[in-house]
C-alpha cells in the first residue's frame, strides 16, 4: 500500500489541486490579517510586525503591558514627575494602596502606586494597576481615610477596566469593525490622552465611587472619609481634578446612601488628622 506522500508525489492532478488550495487558504489568512483601508486610515496600521492588542478580550497580562507603556509614556513625555525627595512618603502611599488593592475587587494584579510632584490637587489611574497620587492632593487631604478614599476611587477605574472600555468606544467610533485588534502604540497614545486629559463618563465615576466605597470598607478604613473629601472637592479649587471627573455633587449623595445602608462598622480608623499629618510632615 502505498503511502500517502508516496501517493501523493506520483498523482500530479492531486497535487496541483493541493498546492491550489493551500494558495487560497494562505490568501484568505492573508486577507483576513491585513487591516482593511479604512482601519489604517485611522491607525496608522501599514507596517507589518507591530505588535496588536485585542481589546474584546484582553488578558491581565497584557493590560498590565499597556499600563507599563502607558507610565513611561507618561514620564518621558507627558511631565508627570515622580516625587523622589522623601522615599518615606512613598512608602506611605504604597503602604495605603497595598491595602486597598488587597481588598478590591482585582486583588491580583501587580499594582504600583506613585506619588506624582504637583501641586494640584488630583489624581489619576490607568490600566494595569498604576494609580497617580499628586502631592496636592496627599496635602489637601484632612487624614489618612480621605486620601484612602481617593485611592480606592482610582483603583475601581483599573477594577472596572474603565479605560479598556473607553479605547473599545472610540476604536468602535472610529470605524474600527469589531474593534478587536488595535496596534499597541495607538492605544498607548489614547491611554496617555484618558489619563490626562479625557474626562471620564459619569456612569464611569458612579462605578469607580461604588467599587472605591466597597474597597475602603473591606479595608478596614471609616468610609465617611470618602464622603468628606468628596464634599470638600465641591466647594473647593478643585478645576484640574474636576477637569477630568464629574461634578461631585450628585456623587456625594450617592455615597451618602451607600454609607446610610451600615454595610461597614465605620469606627474611625484612618481618622486621626494628627497621625495623619505625622506620617506626610516630610512632604
Amino acid at each position: 500500500m502505498l503511502s500517502p506522500l508516496t501517493y501523493l508525489k506520483q498523482n500530479s492532478f492531486l497535487r496541483r489541486g493541493l498546492y491550489g488550495l493551500m494558495a487560497t487558504l494562505m490568501a484568505v489568512t492573508i486577507g483576513l490579517a491585513t487591516p482593511t483601508p479604512s482601519q489604517a486610515s485611522i491607525f496608522d496600521l501599514i507596517f507589518q510586525g507591530i505588535r496588536y492588542v485585542q481589546l474584546g478580550n484582553m488578558s491581565d497580562r497584557d493590560e498590565v503591558n499597556l499600563g507599563t507603556q502607558i507610565d513611561r509614556q507618561l514620564k518621558a513625555q507627558q511631565g508627570v514627575r515622580v516625587y523622589n525627595r522623601n522615599s518615606a512618603i512613598n512608602n506611605y502611599i504604597n503602604e495605603i494602596g497595598q491595602r486597598l488593592a488587597a481588598s478590591s475587587d482585582r486583588p491580583n494584579l501587580p499594582y504600583t502606586f506613585q506619588v506624582v510632584d504637583d501641586n494640584s490637587v488630583n489624581a489619576f489611574a490607568t490600566t494595569g494597576g498604576f494609580v497617580y497620587i499628586q502631592t496636592g492632593l496627599i496635602r489637601a487631604a484632612a487624614n489618612e481615610a480621605e486620601l484612602a478614599g481617593v485611592m480606592a476611587h482610582e483603583i475601581g477605574h483599573i477594577t472596572g477596566r474603565h479605560a479598556i472600555q473607553q479605547m473599545r468606544q472610540r476604536a468602535l467610533a472610529s470605524g474600527v469593525a469589531g474593534a478587536l485588534e488595535v496596534r499597541q502604540d495607538a492605544l498607548v497614545g489614547l491611554g496617555v490622552q484618558l489619563a490626562l486629559q479625557l474626562p471620564n463618563s459619569r456612569e464611569a465615576e458612579y462605578d469607580a465611587d461604588r467599587r472605591g466605597f466597597n474597597t475602603l470598607g473591606r479595608a478596614g478604613y471609616d468610609t465617611t472619609g470618602f464622603i468628606s473629601f468628596m464634599q470638600k472637592l465641591e466647594g473647593g479649587n478643585t478645576a484640574e481634578f474636576l477637569s477630568t471627573h464629574p461634578n461631585p455633587g450628585n456623587r456625594v449623595s450617592n455615597l451618602q446612601a451607600m454609607n446610610s445602608a451600615g454595610t461597614y462598622a465605620n469606627t474611625g480608623a484612618g481618622t486621626d488628622a494628627n497621625a495623619y499629618r505625622s506620617r506626610i510632615s516630610g512632604l
